[in-house]
């Protein structure tokens, strides 16, 4: 092997300087500068722009997001307001239908009530009619039984009949005048 001493006492010998060991050679620095070259145009040109496309696209779709839902947010809350004013606008229709059907049903029992009253009226009228006729007909036959009790006792009392029916007539007559009378 040979030392490094000895490498450099060769290359002394030849004139020429020894190559510095941090430096490359002059042909990987070209063929490295057109391989960067190369690579930085593709991407330059491809990749660089497609990159930027996803990146305004996203960009849009966050910014659009945003948009969207400040939209639908403003469009929530305005059909939060018509529901509620829907929902009020149905409390204060269902109220007036509860008094008006509270109304009706007062009205309904006020007409049974009356209704009731008339029907008692009206039959309390028919039993005051039926009463009148019976107690005229007990009237009547007791005028009958009446006058034949008294035609019997008087006939009793007398000693003489009676059997005459006018006679009998004007006696039972004569008899309830006075008791009429009295």
């Amino acid at each position: 092997m040979i030392n490094a001493t000895k490498l450099t006492l060769l290359l002394a010998e030849d004139g020429e300087k020894p190559p510095n060991p941090l430096l490359p050679h002059t042909y990987d620095i070209v063929w490295s500068l057109v391989a960067f070259a190369v690579v930085f145009f593709v991407f330059w040109k491809f990749v660089l722009p497609a990159y930027q496309k996803v990146l305004d696209e996203r960009r849009d779709a966050i910014e659009g997001g945003i948009e969207r839902a400040e939209a639908a947010q403003a469009q929530a809350n305005a059909e939060l307001a018509a529901y509620r004013e829907k929902l009020s606008g149905a409390r204060e229709e269902a109220n007036a239908i509860r008094e008006e059907a509270r109304a009706q049903g007062q009205q309904i029992v006020a007409d049974a009530t009356t209704a009731a009253q008339e029907e008692s009226d009206r039959i309390v009228a028919a039993g005051n009619q039926q009463l009148e006729a019976s107690r005229q007909q007990v009237v009547s036959e007791l005028r009958g039984d009446v006058g034949k009790m008294s035609i019997d006792l008087a006939e009793k009392l007398v000693g003489e009949s009676l059997g005459d029916p006018g006679k009998q007539s004007a006696t039972v007559d004569r008899f309830l005048a006075e008791l009429d009378a009295k």
